[in-house]
């Protein structure tokens, strides 16, 4: 028995197997820990093999984080993009959306945890400075224009809209996008934590919350701003 495992048996194992093992391990402590906490002993340990060998694949923590979430966002990218194109306008593309999130959140637990993570954070940590995080901050990016595609998919289609009006959309879609997005793992976070919750309910719900709410802003429906909204209680 060696550090690398079960014998010389478990050090035959070919090298795409190897590394197919390797990120598959790396991933559920990202997801775990979360990439600050996670060191690479962690990994070496829990795929029992020595620290020697996983530097032999991965020359950094930085380099296999990268791979790991590079991973996550050709899957989840593709999935989002193949509802979306399925989707017949824009109220279907979002629950189409909602859906996708739902499922991957199921059949991938340790990647959501790790998307769940740090996906929103602040472009200037050090995640990011080091490179790390790209994968994560285009994930945010792909998801982002599209959300901005199915908000914008009728003005721009709109012959009558004048390119001052468009414009305004466009600036308007790219402040409600967080909005949208965060309001979506939000609620599949939520429903993680409650399962005794009918996952339809919770997908309704999410859909309800962000297609209603856009449909009030569309008309021009706008709550007072605070100033205004205290003189008139006044």
């Amino acid at each position: 028995m060696t550090a690398d495992g079960a014998g010389a048996g478990r050090r035959r194992m070919p090298q795409a197997r190897r590394r197919e093992q390797l990120l598959r391990v790396a991933l559920a402590e990202f997801g775990g820990r979360g990439y600050h906490l996670t060191q690479m002993e962690h990994v070496a340990a829990a795929a029992q093999v020595s620290k020697a060998l996983l530097y032999q694949h991965f020359t950094s923590k930085e380099e296999l984080f990268t791979e790991v979430t590079e991973a996550i966002v050709a899957e989840l990218t593709g999935r989002l993009n193949a509802a979306v194109l399925a989707a017949h306008g824009s109220a279907d593309g979002i629950r189409a959306m909602i859906r996708v999130l739902f499922d991957y959140a199921t059949e991938e637990p340790d990647a959501w945890a790790l998307v769940v993570r740090h996906l929103d954070k602040p472009l200037d940590e050090p995640l990011d400075r080091s490179g790390a995080g790209l994968g994560l901050r285009e994930l945010r990016d792909r998801l982002g224009a599209a959300f901005a595609d199915l908000l914008l998919r009728r003005r721009r289609a709109d012959p009558k809209l004048s390119r001052a009006a468009l414009e305004v959309n466009e600036r308007r879609a790219r402040l409600l996008v967080p909005l949208m997005y965060g309001s979506m793992l939000s609620m599949v976070s939520w429903w993680l934590e409650h399962p005794d919750t009918p996952r339809e309910r919770a997908e309704q719900m999410a859909v309800e919350f962000i297609w209603l709410g856009l449909d009030r802003l569309r008309t021009g429906e706008r709550l007072p701003k605070a100033d205004e909204a205290g003189q008139a209680e006044g």
